[in-house]
C-alpha cells in the first residue's frame, strides 16, 4: 500500500513524464501554443490547458477507480462498448508518431552535443526504453516519478539563472499585459493534443480508494502536467520575439545566457524525458495487450497453462522490441508535415472518442454507480 501523499502525487508525476517530450521540453510547443499570445496571454492559455487536463483527469481517474479499468482498452470498452476499438486506432497512430519524433529528437540532440553519428542517439534512447519497460510497472512508476523531480529542479535552476540575468526584461514583458486574441483556443487546443496521455497512466491508479482521492489526484495531475511549461514560458519573456522565431526557443535563451554547463545538464534531463515518453506509450500498449489476452482466454472458458506467467518474460520483450524498431523506422522519414497534420487528426479522434464521451456518458455512468 502506498502512502497517501504518494497515491496523490504519483499519477500526476507519471502524467507529466509521458506528456513532456521533445517539442515540450525544447520550448517549441510552449512558444507555438502559448508564447505567441504574449507573455500574459501565454500564462492564461497555460492555465486553460491545466484546467482542461485537471477536469478530464479527475473524471477519468474516478471512472477507473469505480469500474477498475486499469488499462485504456478496458476503460474504452466500458465507456464506448464495441466502438472502443476505434480508440485503439488513435492510440496506434499517436504511438508511431511519438516514437518517430523522440527518436529523431534524440539523434539530433546527441549529434549537436557530441558530434557523434545520429544512430548513437537512437541506440541510447532505445536501450533506455527497453531497459525501463522490461523492469516492470513498479520500476517505471518510480523512475518516472523520480525523474520528474529532477526535471522540476533543473527547470527551476534554469529559470533562476534567466531571472538573475534578464529579470528586468521579463518583468517589463509582464507589465505590458499583452494577451492577444485566441489564447483560450490555444490553451484548449494544446490540451486536446495531449489527451491520449491521460489514458496512458491508468496503471498508477490501483491504490486509489475514495472519490476524494481520485478527484484530488486528477486535479494535481493537470497542474503537474502544466508545471514545466511555466518556467519555460517565463524564461522566454526575456526576449519573446527571438524565442518565437527560433525552432528551439530554449537553445536561443541559452545562447544569451552563455552557461554551457547548465545547457548540458538541461539536455541530459531532456534526453531522459524522451526515454520516459517512449516507455510510457509502450507500457500502455503492453498493458492493453496483456488484458486483451487474458480476456480472450476467459471468453474461451479456459486459461492455457503458463499463459499468464509467460507474458512478462515473453510477450513484453517481444512487443517492446518490435515497437521500438518501428519507431526507429518512422524516425527516418521526413516527419514535419506528417506531425503537423497527424497530430491534428489524432487530436480530433481523441476528443470525440475519449474526452467528450468521458465528460458526458462517463459522468452519467458514475452517477448511476454511486460513490
Amino acid at each position: 500500500m502506498k502512502r497517501r501523499w504518494t497515491r496523490y502525487l504519483t499519477p500526476g508525476l507519471v502524467f507529466q513524464s509521458v506528456l513532456i517530450g521533445g517539442g515540450y521540453g525544447t520550448g517549441a510547443e510552449i512558444a507555438r501554443y502559448f508564447g505567441r499570445y504574449g507573455l500574459l496571454g501565454g500564462l492564461l492559455a497555460l492555465a486553460t490547458a491545466a484546467t482542461g487536463w485537471s477536469l478530464l483527469c479527475a473524471v477519468t481517474f474516478e471512472f477507473v477507480r469505480v469500474f477498475r479499468t486499469y488499462d485504456y482498452g478496458s476503460m474504452m470498452r466500458r465507456l464506448l462498448g464495441r466502438a472502443g476499438f476505434l480508440y485503439d486506432l488513435c492510440f496506434y497512430a499517436m504511438l508511431l508518431l511519438v516514437l518517430g519524433v523522440v527518436n529523431a529528437t534524440a539523434a539530433a540532440m546527441v549529434r549537436a552535443l557530441t558530434g557523434l553519428p545520429s544512430w548513437v542517439g537512437v541506440a541510447l534512447l532505445s536501450i533506455g526504453v527497453i531497459f525501463l519497460v522490461l523492469r516492470g510497472t513498479e520500476a517505471i512508476e518510480k523512475a518516472l516519478s523520480l525523474w520528474a523531480y529532477v526535471l522540476y529542479a533543473v527547470y527551476l535552476l534554469f529559470l533562476a539563472a534567466v531571472f538573475l540575468r534578464f529579470g528586468d526584461a521579463i518583468v517589463s514583458e509582464l507589465q505590458r499585459g499583452e494577451a492577444s486574441p485566441g489564447w483560450l483556443f490555444g490553451g484548449l487546443r494544446y490540451a486536446s493534443y495531449n489527451l491520449i496521455c491521460v489514458s496512458m497512466i491508468l496503471y498508477t491508479l490501483r491504490d486509489l480508494r475514495t472519490r476524494r482521492e481520485a478527484v484530488t489526484c486528477g486535479i494535481l495531475a493537470g497542474i503537474l502536467g502544466a508545471a514545466p511549461a511555466l518556467p519555460l514560458l517565463l524564461a522566454m519573456g526575456c526576449d519573446l520575439p527571438a524565442a518565437l522565431a527560433s525552432e528551439t526557443p530554449v537553445t536561443a535563451i541559452f545562447e544569451r545566457l552563455n552557461m554551457p554547463w547548465l545547457y548540458v545538464l538541461f539536455e541530459i534531463v531532456l534526453f531522459g524525458t524522451l526515454i520516459e515518453t517512449a516507455a510510457g506509450f509502450i507500457k500502455a500498449l503492453e498493458d492493453r495487450m496483456e488484458r486483451a489476452l487474458c480476456r480472450s482466454f476467459d471468453a474461451a472458458g479456459h486459461t492455457p497453462a503458463g499463459a499468464g506467467s509467460s507474458w512478462p518474460w515473453l510477450g513484453r520483450p517481444l512487443v517492446t522490441g518490435v515497437v521500438t524498431s518501428l519507431g526507429i523506422c518512422v524516425s527516418t522519414f521526413g516527419l514535419t508535415e506528417l506531425i503537423d497534420k497527424g497530430y491534428g487528426a489524432i487530436c480530433y479522434g481523441a476528443l470525440l472518442l475519449f474526452a467528450l464521451p468521458m465528460l458526458t456518458a462517463g459522468v452519467r455512468m458514475l452517477r448511476r454507480a454511486g460513490p
